[in-house]
């Protein structure tokens, strides 16, 4: 019998709800040690760049305004433009390092939507290759990912020039 291993997702069964927002948490950690920690790959003036820790797929980021909200239209211009820049400066890093064929790129807004974090509001970036779905979505609830976070994080980082 085979296994696949993941006991990085152990973490996140075992935690108590998450007080506070994590987004925010990353935000005010403004430092190269807590950026590695918290998987924060950029920083811009409007919005920062983080890895998703719990991945749908290898590679899978995030892209979040410093502003605290769950509403889209809360935003100023020049936020969501810089939250439309970094997507679309992401997309070709992820294209580059990790050779990803096309991308599921959208935001859940509302927990009736699907966001798991419904009150501050963030873009998700998720890498895809040909054939990357396959039975272990559909019989077991499970995402296989093929790297570690830390590795990804470190070659994303130096991808990004």
């Amino acid at each position: 019998m085979d296994r696949i291993w993941a006991p990085w997702r152990m973490e996140l069964i075992r935690q108590a709800a998450p007080q506070g927002c994590f987004f925010c948490e990353y935000a005010k950690e403004n430092n190269a040690d807590a950026d590695e920690k918290n998987l924060v790959l950029e920083r811009g003036e409007h919005c920062f760049v983080v890895m998703n820790r719990y991945p749908y797929s290898n590679g899978h980021l995030m892209v979040s305004p410093y502003k605290h909200t769950g509403d889209l239209s809360a935003l100023d211009i020049p936020t969501r433009s810089d939250l439309m820049e970094y997507t679309t400066r992401w997309q070709k890093i992820l294209s580059q390092a990790v050779k990803a064929q096309g991308f599921n790129i959208g935001m859940n807004i509302g927990k009736v939507a699907g966001a798991g974090v419904d009150d501050h509001i963030h873009i998700h970036i998720v890498p895809r290759w040909l054939g990357d779905t396959n039975f272990m979505t559909s019989l077991s609830d499970t995402k296989v990912i093929n790297q570690s976070l830390i590795e990804l994080y470190r070659i994303l980082k130096n991808t990004m020039g």
